[in-house]
Formats: structure tokens, sequence, C-alpha cells
């Protein structure tokens, strides 16, 4: 039995560590992807995991293959493709760590995944099935991400979505908030950030938590505001949390990930209909997610940055 299943982009994010004097950054290269980055949260924290997607025949791409084995995840459903390099993403910081992106992908090999590649089986195996949008911003992998949300659908899996929104990505942000928006009505779980909340709606987290879940039948959503913590909503209970204080944050990469495995692990852990669950449920999810994310931003990378759960524990203790 496999806990979750997800599919999209397994990639290298290549870190600014300082700049000479004309202004070139020097990069640390860390293994990454939302995807892969949500699932390293809930390896870490003991549930089974897989991931389906594509990397290159290169040297990076068989170094994502080990660090997905060494985190625990299922690499059964990765493809190697020759004739196409692994994806990378290159990111710069500003004062405060947030990110700035820039990607080699024209095409990258997440982007060819096709659905003929797909392991079903993994979907077979999961109680859940978890998608973002940058497995939709090119063909062939939209297709075949739509082709599988729809399969795990018709398998009545637990559906969990992050709108993950990278602009470069996008021929147009129009199409990207089609895509969003198409995402946000397959989805039984939302993890949502208030920029993108903003980009779709120009709602509060508030309002665009129940927006999102009255106008797309969501079950669950959680909106993420970065150091201001959590808001949370379901159709009987809705909620805030703080985010964890008094940290020094280096690198804000896969936090929004994080959060995302480390909320769906507790709600695994609940093993309840996300519909029912009650305001002192989610406010531990969520409390528990913050506290993930936040440990993760005291140091670089996605994958390699996922704290330990004993951490975790301490964190929230405190």
């Amino acid at each position: 039995m496999i806990d979750v299943v997800a599919l999209g982009e397994l990639l290298i994010d290549f870190t600014t560590l300082s700049a000479d004097a004309d202004g070139y950054p020097t990069m640390a290269a860390h293994p990454g992807g939302a995807p892969a980055n949500f699932l390293a949260a809930l390896a870490k924290f003991g549930a089974k995991t897989a991931l389906l997607g594509k990397v290159g025949n290169d040297a990076f791409g068989m170094m994502l293959r080990k660090t997905l084995a060494r985190s625990g995840i299922d690499t059964r459903g990765v493809v190697t493709d020759p004739d196409v390099f692994t994806t990378l993403a290159f990111v710069t910081l500003d004062e405060s760590g947030d990110r700035e992106f820039s990607f080699a992908r024209k095409p990258g090999a997440d982007t060819c995944l096709r659905f003929e590649e797909l392991d079903l089986g993994l979907i077979d195996q999961a109680r859940a099935f978890h998608f973002g949008t940058l497995s939709l911003t090119d063909q062939p992998a939209r297709g075949a991400t739509a082709r599988a949300v729809a399969y795990a659908r018709k398998k009545g899996k637990l559906i969990t979505f992050d709108p993950n929104l990278r602009k470069p990505l996008w021929r147009s942000m129009d199409e990207a908030r089609e895509l969003m928006l198409w995402g946000l009505g397959q989805a039984d779980v939302v993890k949502i950030s208030d920029e993108e909340v903003d980009f779709l709606f120009g709602m509060t987290p508030e309002d665009g938590a129940r927006h999102i879940l009255k106008e797309f039948g969501v079950g669950l959503v959680f909106v993420t505001c970065g150091p201001d913590g959590c808001v949370f909503k379901n159709p009987v209970a809705e909620g805030r949390v703080p985010g964890l204080a008094g940290i020094q944050v280096a690198d804000t990469t896969g936090a929004g990930d994080i959060f995302g495995g480390s909320a769906v692990w507790k709600l695994l852990q609940l093993g309840r209909d996300v519909r029912t669950l009650t305001k002192e449920d989610l406010a531990d999810a969520a409390r528990f997610a913050c506290a993930s994310a936040g440990l993760s931003t005291t140091r670089f990378g996605g994958i390699s940055s996922v704290p330990e759960y004993a951490e975790v524990l301490q964190k929230l203790a405190e």
C-alpha cells in the first residue's frame, strides 16, 4: 500500500550563495521540484510515497533518482529519457530569502512525460494522488496529468492539489489562470498561497478559502500566508494559525511544498473524511505544517530541507 503518489517535476534547484563584483552568482545545487518536495515531507514522517515523473539520462537525472531513493520515495514511476535534459531551476534570493526563478526547460525532461509512460499501478495502490500546475504548462505532460487525475478520481482516491504559480513558465497569465482553476475543480484538498488567491480572485485568504470551497466543490482548503501562518477551511470549520516565530530564514524554496506534504501527512493520520474534520483537527494539522515549513526555511534547498519529526515536535512544544 502507498499512502501518496504524486505526479510532476523532479529537478535541480541552483540557489545563490553569493555574488561576485559583477553581480554574477555562485550557486549550490539542491534536489527539488514541488511534487518531490511534497513527498519528501511525507516520507520523512513515515508515509509510503511514490513519484510519477521524468528525468534525463544525465548526471543530474541519476543523482535525483538516488536522492529520492535515499529519501524513501519509490522511484519505479520515474522515467529516464535519453533525448531530453533534466530540468534545471536557478533561484536567486532577495534580502528576506524570497525567490526569483529562471528555468532551463525548453523543453525539460519533466514536460515530456507521456500518459503511456505512467505506472498506473502506483495510483491503484495509493490512498491519495497529488499534482500541481508545473506539469500543466506544456504538452505532453499536460495531457498526461489530466488523464492521470481522471484515472485517480475514477478509482476513488483523495485528490490533493497545489496551484504553485511560476509565472516565467507560462505563455500567458490567462493560460495559467485557466489551468489553475481547472486544477481546483479536480481536488478534494487544496494548498494555495495568499499570493495565488490574490492572483486568481483578488480576495483575502479568508474570502478566497470560502470561495474555493463554495465554487469548486473542494473539501478542505489551506491558504498559506508565509510568515503570517495559514488559513484553513472545510464545510464545518475554519480558522487561522500563526507562522513559526523566532527563526532565521535562509531560503524559502520548497517551504510551501513541505507545508503541503506535512499537512497531508496529518490528514492521513486522522483517516477521516476531510469535509468533516473539526476546527481542532485542522488547527493541529496546520500548526504542525507551519512548524515543518518554517524550520525548512532555516536551511537551503527543498528535499534536503525537510526537518526531522522530533525537531518539529520540539519546536511546537516551545
